[in-house]
């Protein structure tokens, strides 16, 4: 059997979605997150309760009342109590999360800096912190402090060893005139049509968050099919974004009227395709492979012989992964650089394996075997 058709009967076999996947689970946070399985989903993005500590109605100037967030899954008895909270919250999110997985968190000054700790606490890796600029605030009212124009999002790896985790860096730096993208993004404040009303016309959510941003945060952190959990659904932004993304979501709420407002928000959502989706990739984010890996796969035999293109020098594939030329043996870079009396050579691209009487780089048969390492979620 020729090279061509081994790899052509090697096709990636569609992973099958499990019925929690792509759907908004009623209830608290923590019974919820009890019933998923361990090690499931690909990252947590959470927007958990301020604990703005409001202590009555805020209002401005001219005496009219802000529409500011006053609900009771807002309030704590102090903070002890919301730092027990936390605690259980992100302990029961880090049991869900891969390995290779990480962690989103956003907040304002209320609440974000005893996340963080906490979350060093538990040991949670911190990656960034990230200032969301926002370009339309709600202004100070009262004239006593500074115009609060931002909040901060924490993002981190499920622990210190969690070196594995998605990051879109080719792709993100190219969507940004080929710079580096930064920790500080600008977006607007939920506004317009975008901002759902619940029946009387006021805001649906009071924290609901631009698409803009959670969009950033699943280019950067995740790829096509990962699974997204969301234990603060909320109206459901991260769920919509992610099926226009071709990502799969799980949410937890426990509002009923949230709920019902969010599953027709992503009803009404169309996924981009495949090609609108595809994410621009480094060499250094593809995964090394070994090219023992080849012979292994048996995409090479132990015995055949590979050439460089003008098929002036033949080597032997030996079976543990080394080549042999000219009674000199070693890597495929080592041996090529020799056979070219250079002091580098890349190897996979240098040497050729002859199929159905053509010659082609050894580096389609490492292309291979990444396909395969994806496919199976290596």
């Amino acid at each position: 059997m020729s090279v061509k058709s081994a790899l052509q009967q090697a096709p990636a076999a569609p992973a099958q979605a499990a019925q929690w996947q792509n759907s908004i689970i009623q209830g608290d946070c923590l019974s919820a997150l009890a019933h998923l399985p361990a090690q499931s989903v690909d990252i947590v993005f959470a927007d958990p309760p301020y604990n703005l500590q409001l202590g009555g109605v805020l209002a401005r100037p001219d005496h009219s009342v802000v529409d500011a967030v006053n609900d009771d899954w807002d309030k704590f008895a102090d903070f002890a109590a919301y730092d027990a909270f936390t605690k259980a919250w992100l302990l029961a999110c880090r049991r869900v999360l891969k390995p290779g997985g990480t962690l989103w968190v956003i907040g304002s000054y209320h609440n974000i800096f005893r996340v963080g700790s906490i979350m060093q606490d538990l040991g949670f890796w911190l990656l960034n912190d990230i200032i969301w600029r926002k370009s339309n605030p709600m202004p100070n009212f009262r004239g006593r402090r500074f115009q609060n124009a931002h909040e901060t999002l924490i993002w981190a790896s499920r622990d210190k060893k969690g070196k594995n985790y998605t990051f879109n860096y080719e792709a993100l730096k190219a969507a940004n005139e080929d710079v580096q993208m930064r920790s500080d993004w600008l977006f607007p404040l939920c506004t317009g049509g975008e901002r759902l009303k619940a029946a009387n016309g006021k805001k649906l959510h009071p924290t609901q968050k631009p698409e803009a941003l959670l969009a950033r945060i699943m280019l950067a952190s995740t790829r096509p099919g990962d699974i997204v959990l969301d234990p603060f659904f909320g109206s459901g932004t991260t769920g919509a974004v992610a099926k226009k993304l071709g990502r799969n979501f799980v949410g937890i709420e426990r509002e009923e009227s949230y709920i019902t407002a969010a599953r027709a928000r992503i009803a009404a959502v169309s996924p981009l395709g495949r090609a609108e989706l595809e994410v621009l990739r480094g060499k250094k984010a593809e995964p090394r492979v070994a090219f023992l890996s080849v012979i292994e796969a048996g995409l090479l035999q132990a015995g055949q012989a590979v050439y460089d293109k003008k098929r002036e020098r033949a080597a032997l594939v030996r079976a543990d992964g080394t080549l042999v030329y000219k009674n000199q043996a070693g890597s495929i870079h080592k041996i090529g650089s020799w056979a070219q009396g250079l002091e580098s050579c890349n190897g996979w691209t240098f040497w050729h394996y002859e199929d159905e009487g053509q010659l082609q780089p050894i580096d389609i048969l490492r292309s291979e075997i990444r396909r395969q390492m994806t496919a199976a979620g290596g």
